[in-house]
C-alpha cells in the first residue's frame, strides 16, 4: 500500500556515509543551506508577487540538510532565523513556526521512521504545532481570519488536514530532490575514477 511503503532506507544509508565527513565540511554545507533558505524566504520582500510563490521553497534547503544530518538541518534552521532577523525581520515570525519547522519535522521523520505515513505525520504534527503557536499564543493571523477567534475541534481538524496534505507534498518533493542529488553524486564519483 502506498502510505505504508518504507521510503527512508536511502536517506538513512546516506546519513551513515555523510557522518564520515569532517565537521568543517558539515558546518560549511549547513551555512550554505541556511543562506539559500534565507534568500528564498526573503523573496517575498524583494520580489512582491512572484516572491511569495518562491518563499515556501525555503523549506527545501533545511529539509535536505536535515535529511543528510539532523544536526546540520537544525543548525541551518537556527542560522536562517538569525539571518532573517538581520536581513528580513518581517519574515521572522513565519519561518520559525511554519516553513522551517515543517522541514525539521520531515527531516526528523526521515531519520527515525521508515514508513511514508509516519514521515508525513511527523511533518504535519510539527507544522500544526507551529500554526497553533502563531494563532493561539502569538495571535498572529497566519491563516487570515480563519481559526483566530477561538480554538475549536473543527479548526484544529482543518489545520491538521491542511498540514498533512502540505507535508505529503514536501515529502514527495524531498524524495525527488534527494534522488537527484544522489544520482549526481554517484555520476560525479564515476567521472573522478
Amino acid at each position: 500500500m502506498y502510505f505504508l511503503k518504507s521510503i527512508s532506507e536511502d536517506v538513512q544509508r546516506a546519513q551513515i556515509k555523510f557522518r564520515k565527513h569532517t565537521k568543517v565540511k558539515k558546518l560549511v554545507l549547513g551555512a550554505f543551506l541556511a543562506c539559500i533558505a534565507t534568500i528564498l524566504q526573503g523573496a517575498g520582500e524583494v520580489l512582491p508577487g512572484i516572491g511569495y510563490m518562491i518563499s515556501p521553497l525555503a523549506s527545501l534547503p533545511i529539509l535536505i540538510g536535515a535529511m543528510f544530518f539532523i544536526q546540520m538541518g537544525a543548525m541551518a534552521y537556527f542560522l536562517t532565523i538569525l539571518l532573517l532577523f538581520i536581513l528580513f525581520p518581517s519574515e521572522l515570525i513565519i519561518f520559525p513556526f511554519t516553513t522551517g519547522l515543517l522541514a525539521l519535522g520531515i527531516g526528523v521523520g526521515f531519520s527515525y521512521v521508515k514508513k511514508r505515513v509516519s514521515i508525513i505525520s511527523i511533518g504535519a504534527i510539527f507544522l500544526t504545532m507551529g500554526i497553533f503557536g502563531l494563532l493561539y499564543i502569538f495571535q498572529f493571523p497566519v491563516l487570515g481570519p480563519f481559526g483566530l477567534n477561538s480554538f475549536s475541534f473543527l479548526s484544529a481538524t482543518s489545520i491538521f488536514s491542511f498540514s498533512f496534505l502540505y507535508s505529503w507534498l514536501w515529502v514527495e518533493l524531498a524524495r525527488f530532490f534527494f534522488n537527484k542529488i544522489k544520482v549526481r553524486s554517484i555520476s560525479s564519483k564515476r567521472i573522478m575514477e
